[in-house]
């Protein structure tokens, strides 16, 4: 059986990939750095622990607002428009991180900027551009498409998280906030850069507007997929970065050149893992990737608790993260595959303001388990909970394939019947 050729009209589009990626980059260096400093910045400016916490909370609420306040705009108007905006609104954001020393300016500037606050990207761009690349992308190179804009997101960010420590350097004169001004006026301009970039899109590239109001046809398939994805977020809000870097430090002593040097390894196997994605979902099928590697990574989380050794729990930690990732690329191909074309800015705005949502619940708990438990307790209960969410998943979709898939096969069974 011959292979279906791509057809012309992917192969025209192909070029705005290429722009979502430029753009990608551009921002997520300034999130990998920002991600850092943003904590030291405001500790820097007067708040506690507690009000640290709070502004983080209040960042990914932000977030997930503009995420749904933005989707009828995106339909109706084009992603051109609508990103062009959202980069101007970073322009704002870096210029008021740099001149102001109030906190809640700073925070405001925060929710502007839809700062990344947690390992990995959420919000509105993230929204529109995949809806970007999915349609860009041929259907059976839509898993490596989102595998490359993935990889290209946290190779960006794993940047931009080494250049902040230049900059942190003693002597490098003056207070740590002078000190990192040249990088909030780095972030100001990465928006410029993105400004110039999303310009160079079609005007309607993400939608039409005769089509803003059409149903959703698969809005209980999105719904159930929000929910379900916002039980991953939950239990991930156990484990984050921030805390997993703060156990190793009270659990084992590590200090911070190693603790580097261990979140540096696993920024590369997180990438190294969006490259395994499209091969084992070209063998396994979208489900049984996003499933099977990512409960194989759960279990690995929750064996961290247990290890007895530094060595044991970074190798733990390594190897969850060459398989945690994989179901990124894969949950997103499936879903934009799985909706009509006219239906992905909603289903993409759905699914990720309900996992920003449920992520922003769960860190100002951590630390009470940790201090009222144990301090391993987070990891059994994020693995615990994340292998709920794959066994569910797993039964949700397990005979729901994506349209273009179920098309494809039903072109095998006929051409198979015509002889």
């Amino acid at each position: 059986m011959t292979t279906t050729p791509t057809p012309p009209a992917a192969r025209r589009v192909e070029p705005t990939a290429a722009l979502v990626f430029a753009a990608k980059a551009a921002r997520t260096f300034c999130y990998g750095f920002l991600g850092v400093l943003f904590p030291v910045h405001l500790s820097t400016l007067g708040l506690g622990p507690e009000g640290i916490g709070v502004a983080v909370a209040l960042t990914l609420a932000g977030t997930a607002a503009m995420t749904v306040a933005l989707r009828r705009p995106a339909e109706r108007l084009g992603a051109r428009a609508v990103l062009m905006g959202l980069a101007t609104l970073i322009v704002v954001s870096g210029a008021l991180f740099a001149v102001t020393r109030h906190p809640a300016l700073a925070v405001a500037a925060a929710v502007i900027g839809n700062l990344a606050v947690s390992v990995g990207e959420t919000g509105p761009f993230l929204t529109i551009e995949q809806v970007l690349v999915a349609r860009a992308a041929a259907g059976p190179g839509l898993t490596a498409a989102m595998s490359r804009y993935n990889l290209v997101g946290y190779a960006a960010a794993a940047l931009g998280a080494l250049s902040v420590t230049a900059a942190a350097r003693p002597g490098a004169g003056g207070p740590a906030t002078l000190t990192y001004q040249p990088l909030f006026w780095l972030f100001a301009a990465s928006g410029v850069v993105q400004i110039l970039l999303y310009a160079r899109l079609a005007p309607l590239t993400a939608g039409t507007p005769v089509l803003a109001r059409r149903p959703l046809p698969s809005r209980g398939l999105i719904y159930r997929l929000a929910a379900l994805f916002a039980l991953d977020a939950l239990a991930g809000g156990f484990v984050v970065q921030s805390l997993v870097a703060y156990w190793f430090f009270v659990h084992f002593g590590l200090d911070l050149p190693a603790l580097g040097g261990i979140f540096f390894g696993t920024h590369v196997l997180t990438a190294l893992s969006f490259l395994l994605a499209p091969r084992a979902a070209a063998r396994l099928g979208l489900v049984n990737t996003m499933v099977f590697s990512h409960l194989v990574s759960n279990a690995i989380l929750m064996a961290i608790a247990f290890a007895p050794t530094a060595t044991v729990a970074v190798s733990l930690l390594l190897a969850r993260h060459l398989l945690s990732q994989m179901d990124v690329p894969t949950r997103q191909a499936y879903l934009m595959g799985a909706v009509l074309d006219h239906e992905r800015e909603a289903a993409a705005a759905i699914t990720n303001a309900a996992r920003t949502v449920a992520q922003s619940l769960t860190p100002a708990v951590t630390g009470f388990v940790m201090q009222a438990v144990h301090v391993s307790a987070p990891f059994v209960l994020g693995g615990g909970l994340k292998i709920v969410y794959d066994l569910l998943l797993y039964a949700t979709l397990r005979g729901v394939k994506p349209r273009d898939e179920a098309a494809r096969a039903a072109g095998i069974r006929s051409g198979g019947r015509g002889g």
